[in-house]
């Protein structure tokens, strides 16, 4: 796979709302639908708090989320809901052609959720239309419409929340949880140009936070799509994990250079069989490929004997498990095959504690 085209990205950055120019046309429809938002916007810059946006190159705002954590009973809901430990997706607004940069915002949600061990997190929404696709994208994400915010004349918001003490059964609405009794574990590597561009968290040197902010694109979205022509990869099954494995860059003994950095559970498996044509091949390999359309294509045509893991990347590990302590400390062999190869439970459980995974993230 040499040579290829990747995608250009654009960078997540946590922003001081002093920072953020309230005039900028992308708050215009906020203002227009809550009339205090104004004051609060002003209110959040006087008291130093920051949001999560996505910007372009001259300083407009594109994407914002900004989060917070409450305790209290919420009263001004019906039903009222008690008091629980929360996380309030305050404002959460992302134009639909964004919607890789949505999953990142989920997923920025999700891991703020599990370091901060809430109950529920919740989100207000109106049910109009331009902003359906924002609530189905909760909804898939395991969001459920359990009360209303009345407004008056502006109507009544759903209140969507979604309940981290509990799991269905059901890898997406679960997520970021994690099943791993009962499943098949195995390293997957990717090379590192690769790696970077599908898992962006996890390059990072960070050792004791959560909040992996630098170097994050738009295409770091919860679905991942990797294509591979490694033997048995293909035997992969729904709810298997992944353990993701970057190979080494090559500046220095892959011993120390190669690392396991991520887990991920697999969604869906395809081959060139599963796929009716060219065009079906892209539109499911597309959206959430770090590769050209140009490189797909011809994939498809002269080299189809690929494997296309559809995953969703449920947690990055904040330290890094080199091979080293791999070999010495988790039993691993030095020479088995190390692109797609089987790990035993005990090798799993071992790596996630080097790796320094939040044991919240798992449901078993």
């Amino acid at each position: 796979m040499d040579n290829l085209n990747v995608h250009q990205n654009m960078d997540l950055a946590i922003r001081l709302f002093s920072e953020l120019n309230l005039d900028d046309s992308f708050f215009d429809s906020l203002k227009n639908s809550y009339p205090e938002f104004e004051e609060w916007f002003k209110k959040k810059s006087a008291n130093k708090e920051s949001a999560y946006v996505f910007m372009d190159e001259n300083g407009h705002v594109l994407d914002f989320l900004y989060l917070k954590n409450e305790e209290e009973e919420i009263k001004d809901v019906s039903p009222i809901l008690p008091s629980k430990k929360r996380l309030k997706v305050g404002t959460f607004k992302v134009l639909p052609r964004h919607s890789r940069r949505g999953e990142r915002f989920m997923k920025k949600i999700m891991d703020r959720a599990i370091a901060d061990d809430v109950d529920e997190i919740y989100v207000t929404v109106f049910p109009k239309n331009e902003l359906e696709y924002l609530i189905k994208s909760f909804e898939n994400y395991g969001f459920q419409h359990i009360a209303n915010k009345n407004h008056g004349e502006r109507g009544s918001e759903y209140v969507l929340v979604k309940n981290m003490r509990e799991v269905y059964g059901d890898i997406v609405k679960d997520y970021p949880f994690v099943k791993s009794k009962g499943v098949k574990k195995h390293i997957l590597s990717i090379r590192p140009d690769y790696h970077t561009m599908l898992f962006p968290d996890s390059i990072l040197h960070n050792e004791n936070s959560y909040d992996l902010v630098k170097d994050i694109s738009h295409t770091n979205s919860i679905h991942k799509i990797y294509i591979c022509w490694m033997g048995n990869v293909d035997q992969l099954k729904k709810g298997d994990l992944l353990l993701i494995y970057r190979t080494s860059d090559g500046l220095g003994s892959a011993n120390y250079r190669s690392v396991v950095t991520s887990l991920c559970t697999v969604n869906e498996v395809r081959t060139y069989n599963d796929f009716e044509d060219e065009d079906d091949f892209i539109k499911y390999t597309n959206q959430y490929s770090i590769f050209s359309e140009n490189d797909l294509r011809k994939w498809y045509r002269y080299k189809n004997n690929f494997t296309v893991i559809k995953m969703l990347y449920n947690v990055a590990f904040t330290k890094k498990v080199i091979r080293k302590i791999l070999l010495d400390e988790v039993g691993m062999d030095s020479d088995m095959y190390w692109g797609f190869c089987p790990v035993s439970d005990e090798q799993y459980k071992h790596i996630l504690k080097l790796g320094g995974v939040d044991g919240r993230y798992f449901v078993d």
